[in-house]
């Protein structure tokens, strides 16, 4: 039956998966942060403003290898994991990552022609003049599908996913609570850009609740004399040094006034892009002016 958990799955363990993480580290490397990279520093006459960039095709590249990885991560752990729940979530996955695909061409895109992403939709010189206005709900709609819509239907089934595979990795054997070197090599690289995914999306809420879970998990599993197995200490270490970085980024732009207005509330977590272009394109210019 889909879903069940095996009775003889219970006391199965599960070799560090190496060529899975170092893949998962290397398309989000290079797939994901490095797409607004790749359609920033090539140059323009070969990605007009009217074609696809660069960085959409590291995209469609990305939600192409990403669900297939992660059915590969599902198929490899040692317990039955609930099927129909992992497929509607990889389908989920692939509709919010394709939206977000679409906006975040365009919003990309508009850097070229002044868009500064530090400002909101309306505060943008190159928005707030557009007449008629009704123009500017047009490009707030599409801010919408990037920002919120895209970015729920793309992480919340990602973190899901994630968190469906973790609970499979227990094991009574203390001896495999171990991780490998490989496995501390990658840590610091994965934790890095689950730092730029979480700041990046804005994703916050949903990180800190997934990472609550797993907590709550391992000390469940703790009462029953289960302990982590080797990829499950990674991927829960790796959530631990994303909320050291998050704290260490926070703090640094903490009184940043601009930045502020734009992320105001609560929860304060600005975006490393608006950061970017508030900060370091400024520089930038700084320098092209002497």
């Amino acid at each position: 039956r889909h879903g069940a958990v095996k009775s003889e799955d219970t006391f199965k363990t599960s070799p560090f998966h190496l060529d899975l993480w170092f893949y998962f580290t290397l398309q989000n490397w290079v797939l994901d942060f490095g797409r607004p990279i790749a359609m920033i520093i090539l140059p323009l006459e070969w990605f007009p403003l009217n074609k696809p960039s660069a960085g959409d095709y590291f995209h469609m590249a990305y939600n192409v290898i990403t669900p297939f990885l992660l059915l590969k991560l599902i198929e490899r752990s040692p317990k039955t994991l609930p099927r129909s729940m992992v497929y509607v979530s990889i389908i989920m996955f692939v509709m919010g990552a394709s939206i977000h695909l679409v906006g975040d061409s365009v919003n990309h895109r508009l850097i070229f022609s002044g868009y500064q992403h530090h400002l909101s939709v309306r505060e943008n010189p190159i928005i707030k003049n557009l007449k008629p206005e009704t123009l500017i709900d047009s490009f707030e709609l599409l801010y919408y599908y990037d920002e919120y819509l895209g970015h729920s239907m793309w992480y919340i089934p990602f973190f899901l996913i994630l968190f469906i595979y973790f609970t499979g990795c227990f094991t009574p054997v203390e001896e495999e609570s171990r991780m490998p070197v490989a496995a501390l090599l990658l840590m610091g690289p994965s934790s890095l850009y689950y730092w730029y995914l979480v700041t990046e999306g804005q994703i916050f809420i949903l990180y800190i609740f997934t990472f609550f879970a797993m907590m709550a998990l391992v000390m469940h599993q703790k009462r029953k004399g289960l302990v982590l197995d080797s990829n499950g200490l990674f991927l829960f270490y790796s959530f631990i040094i994303t909320l050291v970085l998050i704290a260490v980024w926070v703090v640094w732009l903490w009184n940043d006034k601009i930045l502020r207005k734009k992320y105001p509330g609560v929860i304060y977590i600005p975006e490393p892009w608006a950061f970017y272009t508030l900060h370091m394109n400024n520089l930038h210019a700084a320098k092209e002016s002497f």
